[in-house]
């Protein structure tokens, strides 16, 4: 009886040591192993789509909520050069960010249309909507100036709006805001400011951005946080009062999308120990 009783106290410890806490998340599901790098996600009615950073296919995958894939779309007219967001508009047009920069030396920054009839099709076309940040004069610039890689941005009233990440030397925290038109074209973005979330380079800078249906809150992800923005002022970003939600469970947070505005769901990068997954956070306010 005794040793009945070692062994089922022995699975039992095993099973508790097995299972991962995942903080104030709540495991959705996993992605196939074709999906390590996933960079940026928006989520519609019809499930989840997302991306993969530079290096991969020049594809889109729909996946559905436990991030097992329904279709995979090969974008004409796209280069996956360092693909690193996705933001949909009210209409369902989708945009690929494509202005991954982690040298600050491109000059070939560019958001990838994809409209809502294309994406019936097995490869929509892209239209591309080519930028420029007028405050970069150098390719790289110095090392205290590395604000121009960029991983977040989403769509809002007819614009689109990249937060940038940053790379100083010595770390100062800001995040640039420009304002870039959502129509076929070549622009200078529209600096509207910055804003300056926490000093911690590991975990502060932005890797994924999006904002709630009714325009209230904004969602910035880095690496085991979340930060809120409420009522964002888009004319003077730099007062804006930022809620900061620590995950507790780290791993390479590089997607976050709103469901509903209480709810978010967030994706990281598989890596040796972690990460390859799909999670939800209630933010719901009091």
């Amino acid at each position: 009886m005794i040793r009945y009783l070692v062994v089922a106290l022995l699975f039992f410890v095993q099973a508790c040591a097995q299972k991962t806490h995942f903080g104030p998340m709540v495991y959705q599901g996993t992605f196939p192993s074709n999906l390590d790098e996933v960079s940026g996600m928006e989520m519609d009615d019809n499930g989840v789509w997302v991306i993969e950073d530079g290096g991969n296919d020049d594809r889109i995958y729909q996946l559905d909520k436990k991030g097992q894939i329904i279709k995979t779309l090969k974008i004409d007219n796209a280069k996956n050069r360092d693909w690193e967001d996705l933001a949909m508009d009210n209409n369902g047009n989708l945009y690929i960010g494509d202005f991954g920069n982690n040298n600050n030396d491109r000059k070939d920054l560019t958001i990838y249309k994809v409209s809502q009839s294309e994406l019936a099709k097995k490869e929509p076309k892209a239209e591309k909507i080519e930028f420029r940040f007028p405050e970069q004069q150098d390719f790289p610039p110095k090392k205290n100036s590395l604000f121009f890689d960029a991983e977040g941005f989403f769509h809002w009233n007819d614009s689109l709006y990249v937060f940038t990440k940053n790379r100083t030397r010595p770390y100062n925290g800001q995040t640039f805001i420009y304002k870039v038109p959502a129509e076929k074209g070549e622009y200078n973005a529209e600096f509207l400011g910055s804003i300056t979330l926490c000093d911690d380079q590991d975990r502060c800078s932005v890797t994924g951005a999006d904002i709630s249906e009714d325009g209230k809150t904004i969602a910035l992800l880095g690496y085991g946080l979340v930060f809120l923005i409420s009522d964002f002022d888009f004319s003077n970003p730099g007062d804006s009062k930022v809620k900061t939600i620590n995950l507790v469970y780290r791993s390479q947070t590089e997607s976050i999308s709103f469901q509903d505005k209480n709810t978010l769901w967030i994706a990281d990068e598989r890596n040796n120990s972690n990460g390859g997954q799909l999670y939800s956070l209630d933010i719901k306010m009091d």
